[in-house]
């Protein structure tokens, strides 16, 4: 499975911008979790929202309740994240990455998008 990433840009705080993240695959993915995570400059990668693939169990982090939502195409085999009202704070790489089907370890990673929040 490869991923790519984008969406990524410049945006002033208080804006919005949605990441895409689409799988290539031979086939449709089921039973898998998927999960953005970002690493800003000089600080460890953190996890910013996963869920699987049925939507069932989402995590959040605290960081990005409220703001930030993750979504699917089944059909198009693409995950988005949808983040709102940016904070300067959100600046950072934001990759994309999928479990194989059954396994919660990410096995998949996309490249990386810069997403820079200008106060």
């Amino acid at each position: 499975v490869q991923l790519q990433a984008s969406g990524g840009g410049v945006v002033q705080a208080g804006g919005s911008l949605r990441l895409s993240c689409a799988a290539a695959s031979e086939r449709t993915l089921t039973n898998v979790v998927m999960g953005w995570f970002r690493q800003a400059p000089g600080k460890e990668r953190e996890r910013v929202v996963s869920s699987s693939w049925s939507g069932d169990s989402t995590y959040y982090a605290d960081s990005v309740k409220g703001r930030f939502t993750i979504s699917r195409d089944n059909a198009k085999n693409t995950v988005y994240l949808q983040m709102n009202n940016l904070e300067p704070e959100d600046t950072a790489v934001y990759s994309c990455a999928i479990s194989k089907p059954n396994t919660i370890s990410f096995a998949y990673w996309g490249q990386g998008t810069l997403v820079t929040v200008s106060s």
